[in-house]
């Protein structure tokens, strides 16, 4: 039985040296789109690449369904999130679903319809989350896990919030609405910060703004990941506790 919207889904991968996993990501996602009658968009933002990845996505342009955003050079996970959002806010009605997954294939396509009807239902931001009942991480270090799971228990401390225990993750569906608001109050600073910790930046923006959240069950599977992380995990680190420091220093 088709599964009826009438809200169109946008789809942001930042992409950074993903030729090898591009190509599977964007196959699956036609394929789980594609039985949907819904219209959905998948904006590819390269950034600046230095192997195929603007190549392997051209190819998929005749589809009519994908779209390159390609930044010359390097800018890094938070310049290119924020190219990615503003260009989905730019199109999107305030209905519409906004879905950002990472573009190195480690993200089930499958879980997009479930996160965009908790959208429908009424949420503003689902998130899939590596700490609700039924979630997998197979291929990930046991120094990331804990470091991941470290981050989740202080900003659960420092600023809980409703319906949230993954603060980091980057795979999310948000409401369309709820991002134009941002960019009405923050414009091109929707996102602050640097690197890694763009995606708790954004969710700690969100919770201002008095979103309601929900989360979902996530199988990561890192074990599909072609070639070493972007992450710079300490550098990480001590970008996301700068942030923490901060902004409970603002409160």
């Amino acid at each position: 039985m088709p599964r009826a919207s009438s809200r169109r889904l946008w789809i942001v991968l930042p992409a950074y040296n993903e030729a090898g996993s591009i190509g599977p990501l964007l196959d699956s996602l036609l394929e789980e789109l594609g039985a949907d009658p819904s219209d959905f968009v998948i904006l590819v933002v390269n950034d600046g690449s230095t192997d195929e990845t603007a190549a392997v996505v051209r190819g998929y342009e005749s589809t009519g369904q994908v779209v390159l955003l390609d930044q010359p050079a390097n800018r890094g996970l938070a310049e290119t999130l924020r190219t990615g959002l503003l260009e989905a806010v730019r199109q999107a009605a305030p209905e519409d679903i906004v879905v950002v997954m990472d573009a190195d294939n480690t993200h089930p396509a499958g879980l997009v319809f479930r996160m965009a009807r908790l959208v429908r239902e009424g949420n503003d931001v689902v998130i899939a989350s590596r700490y609700r009942e039924g979630s997998h991480v197979r291929g990930l270090s046991f120094h990331r896990k804990a470091l991941s799971l470290g981050a989740s228990w202080l900003f659960r401390a420092v600023f809980p919030t409703p319906g949230v225990r993954d603060y980091t993750c980057g795979y999310r569906a948000y409401r369309a609405g709820i991002l134009m608001q941002l960019v009405e109050k923050h414009g091109q600073e929707l996102i602050s910060e640097r690197g890694f910790a763009c995606m708790t930046d954004l969710l700690l923006r969100l919770r201002e703004q008095g979103a309601i959240f929900c989360e979902v069950p996530l199988v990561l599977r890192y074990d599909r990941k072609e070639g070493p992380s972007k992450m710079r995990v300490l550098r990480t680190v001590r970008e996301t506790l700068s942030l923490l420091v901060r902004r409970r220093l603002s409160r």
